[in-house]
């Protein structure tokens, strides 16, 4: 599969018309087994921030998050348990600072901070909504 610049239009055209303003994007490859789980266990996908949008501050406790801004500028935000803010990382397509490793456990949020902004997000694990104790 190729991420043109097509398919990256078309995903922020339907973030600005979500009421939440993000719209994702799912790039597993693999089909539903016979149970309707998928085979790829892992999650990828694109994910188009517009102004606005509100990510909850949340961790993710059994694995490490990769967030990699493809297009556009976002802010990446850490916390500790007390809701204090730690570090703060601007990713800007195109700069040397484009990419960052959200550690398992530490509480993050994604600022968009450009409109029409797209990130890369990868995980180790298949998605499992976030439960109020991961909610920060």
């Amino acid at each position: 599969m190729i991420i043109s610049e097509e398919i990256l239009d078309k995903l922020t055209a339907q973030a600005k018309e979500s009421p939440r303003l993000r719209m994702h994007y799912d790039l597993r490859t693999q089909a539903f087994d016979a149970d309707c789980e998928w085979r790829d266990s892992s999650q990828r996908m694109l994910n188009a921030l517009e102004m606005g949008t509100v990510i909850p501050v949340h961790r993710h406790n059994d694995t490490s998050e990769t967030v990699i801004c493809i297009r556009g500028t976002v802010e990446e935000v850490f916390f500790d348990n007390q809701g204090r803010e730690t570090e703060t990382f601007v990713l800007r397509y195109g700069s040397p600072c484009c990419m960052v490793q959200v550690p398992r456990g530490v509480y993050h949020t994604c600022r968009c901070l450009e409109p029409g902004s797209v990130i890369f997000e990868a995980k180790d694990r298949a998605y499992d909504p976030i439960g109020t104790e991961d909610l920060l």
